[in-house]
């Protein structure tokens, strides 16, 4: 699809990845972006440019009435960007408690899960497309980021489910991999880490290429991509050594 005029929505957008995509999406012309985080005070900075395409829209993702009210809201939108994110950053067993394994898959499953549903029938008026933010821990597991790294294999999982369902009503579906990026979030893993303009470049272009798949955004990325394609044995055997810390 093309981005140029085309209406976004992009949840997590008030930092990291999530803003990245409000900054590109404004340079590549699109007619407006609703920008929803769950507290729209964290805007501040993304909306004090004066873009009158920026909509700011409270939304908790993992609160149903917040993504219904959404989608009555944004009922224009041609491009749905599941973004928002939650790691905790922990062991399966080590952790205190499974509260966040519960929050990760909250946020990183059903999240994106509920908002494609409840956009299912605005995106169907025009085709448009769906960006869902993976991870290459999609593909493997880190002891460190146990849960998380579960989380995200739920999603895309269901991104190729969704992507197979939504087909037959022109709605294109792109899962996004990638490693640690500098953001916030990914400053809690090892460098080197990506630029989140990296991520965002790669993922933007696949989707006014026509992709319909999942894409492996920046070349570090790629790197790991090409090693866990070649033995996924050896790279999963790898990763397996990074246990979580004791604190």
């Amino acid at each position: 699809m093309k981005i140029e005029n085309s209406v976004a929505l992009v949840t997590g957008a008030n930092r990291g990845i999530g803003r990245t995509f409000v900054e590109e999406l404004l340079k590549r012309g699109v007619a407006k972006i609703y920008v929803a985080a769950r507290e729209t005070a964290s805007l501040g900075e993304l909306l004090k440019v004066g873009d009158s395409r920026l909509v700011p829209l409270p939304l908790d993702v993992t609160d149903a009435d917040q993504v219904a009210a959404a989608a009555s809201v944004a009922n224009d939108v041609t491009l749905l960007i599941n973004n928002a994110g939650y790691a905790a950053f922990d062991g399966a067993i080590s952790a205190s408690s499974i509260d966040d394994a519960r929050l990760e898959m909250e946020v990183n499953y059903f999240g994106p899960l509920a908002m494609t549903r409840a956009f299912t029938p605005v995106l169907a008026k025009s085709g448009g497309a769906v960006l869902n933010m993976l991870s290459m821990l999609s593909l493997i597991s880190l002891p460190m980021a146990a849960t998380y790294s579960a989380s995200k294999a739920a999603g895309l999982s269901v991104t190729r489910s969704i992507r197979a369902e939504l087909g037959g009503q022109g709605t294109q579906v792109v899962g996004v991999l990638a490693v640690q990026a500098e953001t916030e979030m990914g400053a809690k893993m090892p460098e080197p880490r990506l630029s989140p303009l990296e991520v965002v470049t790669d993922a933007l272009n696949a989707i006014e290429a026509g992709t319909n798949d999942e894409i492996v955004a920046g070349a570090q990325s790629r790197g790991i991509h090409e090693k866990f394609t070649a033995n996924p044995q050896q790279v999963q055997a790898m990763m397996l050594t990074k246990l979580p810390q004791p604190r």
